[in-house]
């Protein structure tokens, strides 16, 4: 009787946890822009330009994104972990780019180890 207990807590945890998920990857599914660079390493102003006159990023449903941050990704994928608080983008090529992130409906932050990004959802 115990075991069937903890069980169904158990599945009514993991849903719970799937749907916090779900909702913040519903909400990062979208086009970004770059509006503002915080640079935590020393960054050209030529560097810092480009990234704000080129820099933005697009999600889809099925796990991709696409645009620019550091450089282009023609063909990334990205994975949402801890709630929405954890995101890992990864180029073409598998190259990471881990941060922590904070999606709100209109604004997502990025915190990289070189700097921290702020998009403004197009």
């Amino acid at each position: 009787m115990k075991k069937s207990k903890l069980f169904i807590f158990g599945v009514a945890l993991l849903a719970v946890l799937m749907i916090s998920c779900h909702s913040k990857r519903n909400k990062l599914v979208n086009s970004w822009k770059i509006t503002a660079v915080e640079a935590k390493m020393p960054l050209s102003d030529s560097a810092k330009h480009v990234i704000l006159t080129s820099g933005n990023l697009t999600f889809t449903k099925d796990g991709h994104v696409t645009g620019y941050l550091q450089r282009p990704i023609t063909d990334g994928t990205y994975a949402l972990t801890k709630g929405g608080k954890s995101l890992v983008i990864k180029d073409e090529t598998g190259t990471p780019y881990p941060c922590e992130s904070t999606i709100t409906d209109d604004k997502l932050i990025l915190d990289l180890k070189e700097m921290k990004v702020t998009l403004t959802k197009i």
